[in-house]
């Protein structure tokens, strides 16, 4: 089966889906984006997303595309028509097409909307859970609004291939002062060496994950021990346990970071009991 994205008010065969060469997310990556996973046909935490969309639009002054409610509309027709039992639908609305020109547009021309999904294979998310993953450091270089979940990810592709090519799976910023940020495409997290739970605040300098927001929760209900306070690269190498969270990872174990071992060297029982409960935690909307 040919997969299906929306583009602009038509739903087309992705492999013939495109923009127009003058969408302002092309030319200047003027745009949002947000990405929801799909649970055994629910879309997970839908109105956090939504909400989140809202604000990054209203930080860049980008209007709605369309009404809220079409715009889940469209989110359910683009998973059912692909088929995505589980997986992730991914929404993008740019500026929209107008001549080339660093000023915004005339105010007559509509944002730009793409919404696309795909499957993934829960197994295999499991069994990388069940091993843990590898994270490589990186100097911090994004511009200071990173709260905005644009499309501008030039840095993050940059540092995710070099934490690739390193052997890691995910990059940690650290910035000037030897503090980890976030993740590439995820939050960070430590365990300390006498339990607490910590992760860097969300006001600025990192996104405020959904996925990050379900596990403070999850965290308070367990009557764990939270700190949110910046950690060094240092406090993370000898702490008990890492982990990452993210849609597209849920709570994700890190066992090495700069290729030393963190703990014992397996996912550690906070972030592996964090993960068996998140989805009691999540609003599941049915596809």
């Amino acid at each position: 089966m040919s997969r299906i994205a929306y583009v602009n008010g038509q739903y087309v065969r992705h492999g013939d889906a495109a923009v127009h060469v003058e969408d302002r997310g092309y030319q200047f990556a003027d745009g949002v984006y947000e990405v929801c996973e799909v649970w055994q046909g629910n879309i997970v935490d839908m109105p956090r997303h939504l909400d989140r969309l809202n604000r990054s639009l209203t930080e860049l002054r980008i209007d709605w595309p369309m009404s809220r409610a079409a715009v889940e509309f469209v989110l359910r027709q683009v998973i059912r028509r692909n088929r995505v039992r589980n997986g992730l639908v991914y929404i993008q609305v740019t500026r929209g097409v107008s001549r080339r020109d660093h000023y915004f547009p005339p105010e007559d021309v509509a944002p730009s909307i793409v919404v696309t999904a795909r499957s993934s294979n829960p197994d295999a998310a499991r069994a990388q859970a069940e091993q843990g993953i590898a994270v490589v450091s990186y100097p911090e270089n994004r511009w200071p609004r990173v709260d905005i979940k644009t499309i501008a990810l030039l840095p993050n592709v940059l540092a995710k291939q070099h934490a690739k090519e390193q052997g890691g799976k995910e990059a940690w910023y650290v910035d000037s002062n030897g503090y980890v940020t976030e993740g590439g495409s995820t939050n960070a997290w430590i365990v300390t060496k006498d339990g607490a739970v910590v992760t860097r605040a969300a006001e600025s300098g990192i996104l405020r994950g959904i996925t990050r927001t379900v596990v403070l929760e999850l965290i308070e209900k367990e009557g764990l021990t939270f700190e949110e306070r910046p950690f060094s690269l240092e406090e993370a190498l000898e702490a008990k346990e890492a982990f990452v969270t993210a849609a597209s990872t849920v709570v994700m174990p890190v066992t090495r970071v700069d290729g030393r071992i963190i703990g014992n060297g397996h996912p550690g029982t906070v972030a592996t009991r964090l993960r068996e409960l998140f989805r009691t935690a999540t609003d599941l909307q049915a596809v």
